[in-house]
This record gives structure tokens, C-alpha cells and sequence, in this order.
């Protein structure tokens, strides 16, 4: 069994933000593989299916944690203690500053690059698992927290929906381990936008 996690905060308030953009990834794997009701439980907003994958069909559970970013590592937690999922088999879609708008690359283990949500559950239950990094751009230090909270414009979801699909028509290659093949599939299906210069991330950004 996998745990896919998105990471966000609740409620409609912060519906559009660019910190949200995990949420929205898992709500579009929901969709696209007929998942079941959305259910709350265990501090979080959970839903059950199957993904088939060329190794056989695999179960997962998607999980949106509703305690707020900075306290996401208590859902995951829980979820992982109740459900006895291992660190490997947990993976986890988050916004990344450090990526140009639209793009993704995939990470195991290592830092949190001060995200919250990541640090939160690293303290809670270790650094050993997957990270889907979907860029939103850097727009300098003094504007981080504004930029994060802000909601994607119209004419940026335009980008975000699309990739949001394809990491879900993609989504068997992750749970395969296939890394480098989900991120070029990926960057096929939803190339990354043109952006503007003070949005690329500065000595932050990462190709």
C-alpha cells in the first residue's frame, strides 16, 4: 500500500494558493483513477483506490492533511502508524520555490529547503521518502511568504491544471520507481511556461 500525500492548507480560503498546488496534484489522481469518497479521518482528508501499473495493481490512499502546513507531519503520521505503510512507500507533492513555474522533478530523502510541510514530517517520521517537487518559482527572499499564500493567477492555472494532469497520467511510472521516466514524460505532456526573470529563482533556482 502507497500514501500519497499532498501538502496544503484547508479550507476555501487558501483554495488557490501556490503552497496548495500538492493539494490540487492529488485531487487530480483522485479523478483521474475514479477513487472514492473523500473521506476525514486521522487529521486528514483521505480517499482509497487502485492504481493498475505494469507490476500489478497497486492500492493507495491520498491523503490532503488538514492541520495546516506547519503541523502536516502529525497526519502523515497517523496515517502510517494506523495503516503500518513504511517511509518508502510514502510520497509526497508539494510546491518548490527552488523550480521554475511548471516544472517537476522527483527527490528521495534529503533536506527540507525550509518547506514546512516537509520539515514537519521528517520530524514526525524521518527524511526516507519520496518528494514530487512542483516548481512555483522563487521571487526573491523578501517576497517568499507573500508569494507562497498568493493564489495563482488565471492565466497561470492554466499551466498548473495541465500539469497537474500529467503527473497524474504519470502516476504509475512514480509508484514503479521509475523516476527519470515520469519526470520526462511529465515535461512532455505539460512543458513548463515561459516565466519572467524575477520569477526563476535567482541564486535559488534549480534546473
Amino acid at each position: 500500500m502507497f500514501l500519497l500525500v499532498g501538502l496544503g492548507n484547508p479550507g476555501s480560503k487558501y483554495a488557490r494558493n501556490r503552497h496548495n498546488i500538492g493539494f490540487m496534484a492529488v485531487d487530480e489522481i483522485a479523478r483521474q483513477y475514479h477513487f472514492g469518497v473523500e473521506r476525514s479521518r486521522l487529521q486528514g482528508l483521505a480517499r482509497e483506490g487502485v492504481i493498475e501499473t505494469e507490476v500489478g495493481p497497486q492500492k493507495i490512499i491520498l491523503v490532503k492533511p488538514q492541520t495546516f502546513m506547519n503541523e502536516s507531519g502529525r497526519c502523515v503520521g497517523g496515517f502510517m502508524t494506523y495503516h503500518k505503510i513504511t517511509l518508502a512507500k510514502v510520497i509526497v507533492f508539494y510546491d518548490e520555490v527552488e523550480l521554475t513555474p511548471g516544472r517537476c522533478r522527483v527527490k528521495l530523502g534529503g533536506g527540507t529547503a525550509g518547506h514546512n510541510g516537509l520539515r514537519s514530517i521528517v520530524a514526525q517520521s524521518g527524511a526516507g521518502f519520496k518528494r514530487v517537487r512542483l516548481g512555483v518559482g522563487h521571487p526573491g527572499r523578501e517576497k517568499m511568504l507573500s508569494h507562497v499564500l498568493d493564489d495563482f493567477s488565471t492565466s497561470e492555472m492554466t499551466w498548473v491544471d495541465t500539469l497537474c494532469n500529467a503527473v497524474a497520467r504519470t502516476t504509475p511510472l512514480l509508484l514503479e520507481d521509475k523516476h527519470d521516466a515520469f519526470q520526462t514524460k511529465v515535461s512532455t505532456l505539460a512543458p513548463p511556461p515561459p516565466v519572467p526573470a524575477w520569477l526563476r529563482g535567482g541564486d535559488a533556482f534549480e534546473d
